[in-house]
């Protein structure tokens, strides 16, 4: 693997993690409004996914969308800016953190809502003849809405280019995956005839490789495709409190994606992405923080 790339890789997902934290860190001094679900432990996913993608691909995400933003290609500047309601925003500061449209990248804080969305879109695209499809992130805690296994039911219906991304971090909110879900989640999908790939890594590389052949399938025999990935987040939920045990949640760092891809650069290497990081992500966020706020008539008005 060209070394470039496993720098590229290893700064997007690094980039990810700054502004996750650096978010954190501004919510808790009270200089942002809202909410805010961090996506920090699960940077692989994105980073990977998005590397097997098209340009014209339709990316859905969720409640939990920066880091597929970040890994989309988003600027962070724009991102920042929307989360403090500002007017140079992504979507003029109307969205906030989880509503946000960026190209072809779309994001929407309604748990379950987002699959019909995303499976509409994969339909148009097969309907435009485009070659291109849709991928909608989901979570473990999704699966408990009934119009997911709808919108799966036409998915597969009427084959449409649409692959499922489900990011199980093992916990829908507080409530631990085993107390929500029965049975298993690759039998969900299978049994609507929808063909699933998994893994259970927070190595890039691998997600990678197997995000390329789903992709690469979904694409070819133009129906929907399922890619389950097994993670986990470090941080709570939201912004609030955490109720899992910290002895689990530290076992689970002992495989970060970060030291996990790292190790594939050298010490000067890495300290050049964390310098470069930095810089950015303390301009992004001093830069947004002095941009005005949308007047009132023009959030009115829209």
């Amino acid at each position: 693997m060209p070394m470039n790339r496993n720098f590229d890789w290893y700064l997007q997902m690094l980039l990810i993690r700054r502004f996750e934290e650096r978010l954190l860190d501004e919510f808790s001094k009270g200089t942002l409004n809202g909410t805010t679900h961090a996506y920090i432990g699960q940077e692989a996913n994105a980073v990977g996914i998005m590397d097997a993608l098209n340009e014209q691909d339709v990316v859905f995400s969720n409640h939990r969308c920066h880091g597929h933003f970040l890994a989309y290609g988003g600027d962070p500047y724009l991102l920042a800016a929307e989360i403090m309601g500002k007017v140079t925003g992504v979507v003029g500061g109307r969205g906030g953190s989880q509503h946000i449209q960026w190209k072809n990248f779309y994001s929407n804080g309604i748990q379950g809502g987002i699959v019909p969305i995303a499976t509409g879109m994969g339909l148009a695209e097969k309907i435009k003849k485009s070659g291109q499809i849709v991928v909608t992130f989901l979570g473990d805690g999704t699966l408990g809405e009934g119009i997911v296994y709808e919108s799966l039911n036409m998915a597969s219906l009427w084959k449409i280019p649409i692959l499922y991304v489900l990011e199980n971090n093992y916990y829908a909110q507080t409530t631990p995956l085993h107390l929500a879900m029965a049975g298993q989640i690759w039998e969900r999908f299978n049994s609507f005839g929808i063909n699933t790939w998994e893994c259970d890594t927070t190595d890039v590389a691998e997600i990678n490789i197997l995000a390329g052949e789903a992709v690469k399938y979904v694409r070819k025999h133009n129906e929907p495709g399922c890619l389950i990935i097994h993670t986990y987040r470090y941080s709570a939920h939201s912004k609030g409190d955490d109720f899992r045990d910290t002895a689990e949640i530290e076992a689970h760092k002992k495989s970060d994606p970060l030291v996990v891809h790292g190790i594939r650069l050298s010490s000067a290497l890495r300290k050049k992405a964390e310098a470069q990081i930095r810089d950015l992500i303390e301009a992004s966020f001093s830069r947004a923080s002095l941009d005005p706020e949308p007047a009132i008539e023009e959030l009115i008005s829209t």
